[in-house]
């Protein structure tokens, strides 16, 4: 094979795998004096003359010349007689600068050169994804699904392949070959030898910032920021939010005119109820905005507790909004805050007390039995 053919069919894999000018040659490099030593045992002697670009190579063996039958290292030195064979004015102690073909080295070691070169470029493609997507954590991602399995769907962006194992999926999600698909690069994982598996998430909260940053300029723009979002993936989410702009309202710049904005967050997270609060550091305010639509009436803060746990008493008739189907809304508000939340009704003095059993219709036993407990 000629030294051309061979570096034009590197240059061609290189392109293939996106791989750039300068790690080309130096990968190139690399393999031919890889040739050089098992032929030679050393490289030291030798000089790599290399343009990618138009597939050019030449090696050249630099040797000293010295006089006849006095030849010590035959890597290294030649012969004058053999030298002359070469060039006719050369003399002792001048440099022998003689090319050497690829098709010299023989079939063997050009296959194991081969070899060698998709073997680095594998390797370089590794590392290149595992930063590449190590930087994207994080960030949003469109790709292509190209195959649906029982406990993940393989997503295809940019020519790689992303992972959404089951527990990063949205349960009302359906998946089909061939839909493109948003999600959220949640990790990178590598183990010694093996491709870096990019995972990626629809039910992060992350997910549901990034697509609040690109619905609303005011988010993308810093003027009104997102201080936490929870969420229980296609059910409900709680969004909390602030403006450093007096003039705008950050609730309603989520929101959007007639809900359009927070209406496009909510069918890209198959119809995910979101409530939208305005944040803040007052621990008891904050308390009663995630637990809305309720409205409580009294909270008590016992902070002496790891986590800390309130008390919130609510009307008799709001019991059910504040804790929600299935205790979502409270389990989201107790994460939102930090604070482990009890409900309670209030129970004005001049009524008898209520049955818990008149809730059994809207909680299920389980529920029915903490709230007897905590009265």
């Amino acid at each position: 094979m000629h030294s051309g053919d061979l570096v034009s069919s590197f240059a061609e894999i290189a392109r293939e795998k996106d791989i750039d000018r300068d790690t080309l040659q130096l990968i190139v490099e690399d393999v031919i004096r890889s040739m050089i030593r098992i032929r030679f045992g050393s490289d030291e002697a030798f000089e790599i003359i290399l343009n990618p670009d138009y597939g050019d190579v030449q090696v050249l063996h630099i040797r000293e010349v010295v006089e006849d039958y006095d030849l010590s290292d035959p890597v290294t030195q030649i012969e004058l007689r053999d030298a002359l064979k070469i060039e006719e004015d050369f003399e002792v102690d001048d440099e022998v600068a003689e090319e050497i073909s690829i098709s010299e080295f023989g079939r063997r070691a050009v296959q194991a050169a081969r070899y060698t070169f998709r073997n680095r470029i594998r390797d370089i493609e590794k590392q290149n994804i595992f930063a590449e997507y190590s930087d994207l954590v994080g960030e949003l991602v469109v790709g292509e699904i190209y195959q649906v399995r029982r406990r993940e769907v393989l997503v295809l962006h940019n020519r790689v392949e992303l992972i959404m194992p089951r527990e990063e999926q949205i349960p009302r999600d359906r998946y089909r070959k061939g839909d493109m698909l948003r999600a959220v690069v949640k990790e990178v994982r590598r183990d010694a030898g093996s491709n870096p598996q990019v995972i990626i998430s629809r039910a992060s909260p992350q997910l549901m910032e990034r697509l609040f940053e690109l619905e609303v300029p005011e988010i993308d723009e810093g003027i009104v920021e997102i201080k936490a979002v929870v969420r229980e993936p296609g059910d409900r989410a709680k969004v909390a939010v602030v403006s450093y702009d007096e003039r705008i309202d950050p609730v309603g710049a989520c929101v959007g005119l007639k809900g359009n904005r927070i209406h496009a967050v909510v069918r890209e997270l198959s119809n995910e109820n979101i409530d939208v609060m305005e944040w803040t550091d007052d621990p008891f305010t904050l308390i009663k905005r995630t637990l809305s639509p309720s409205n409580p009436i009294e909270v008590k803060i016992n902070d002496t507790l790891d986590p800390p746990t309130a008390k919130v008493v609510v009307k008799a008739d709001e019991v059910s909004q504040a804790i929600g189907k299935g205790a979502i809304n409270v389990r989201l508000a107790s994460r939102m805050t930090g604070i482990e939340l009890d409900i309670f009704r209030e129970i004005p003095a001049d009524e008898e007390d209520v049955e818990i059993e008149e809730f059994s219709d809207e909680f299920d036993d389980e529920i029915i039995q903490r709230l007897r407990s905590i009265g």
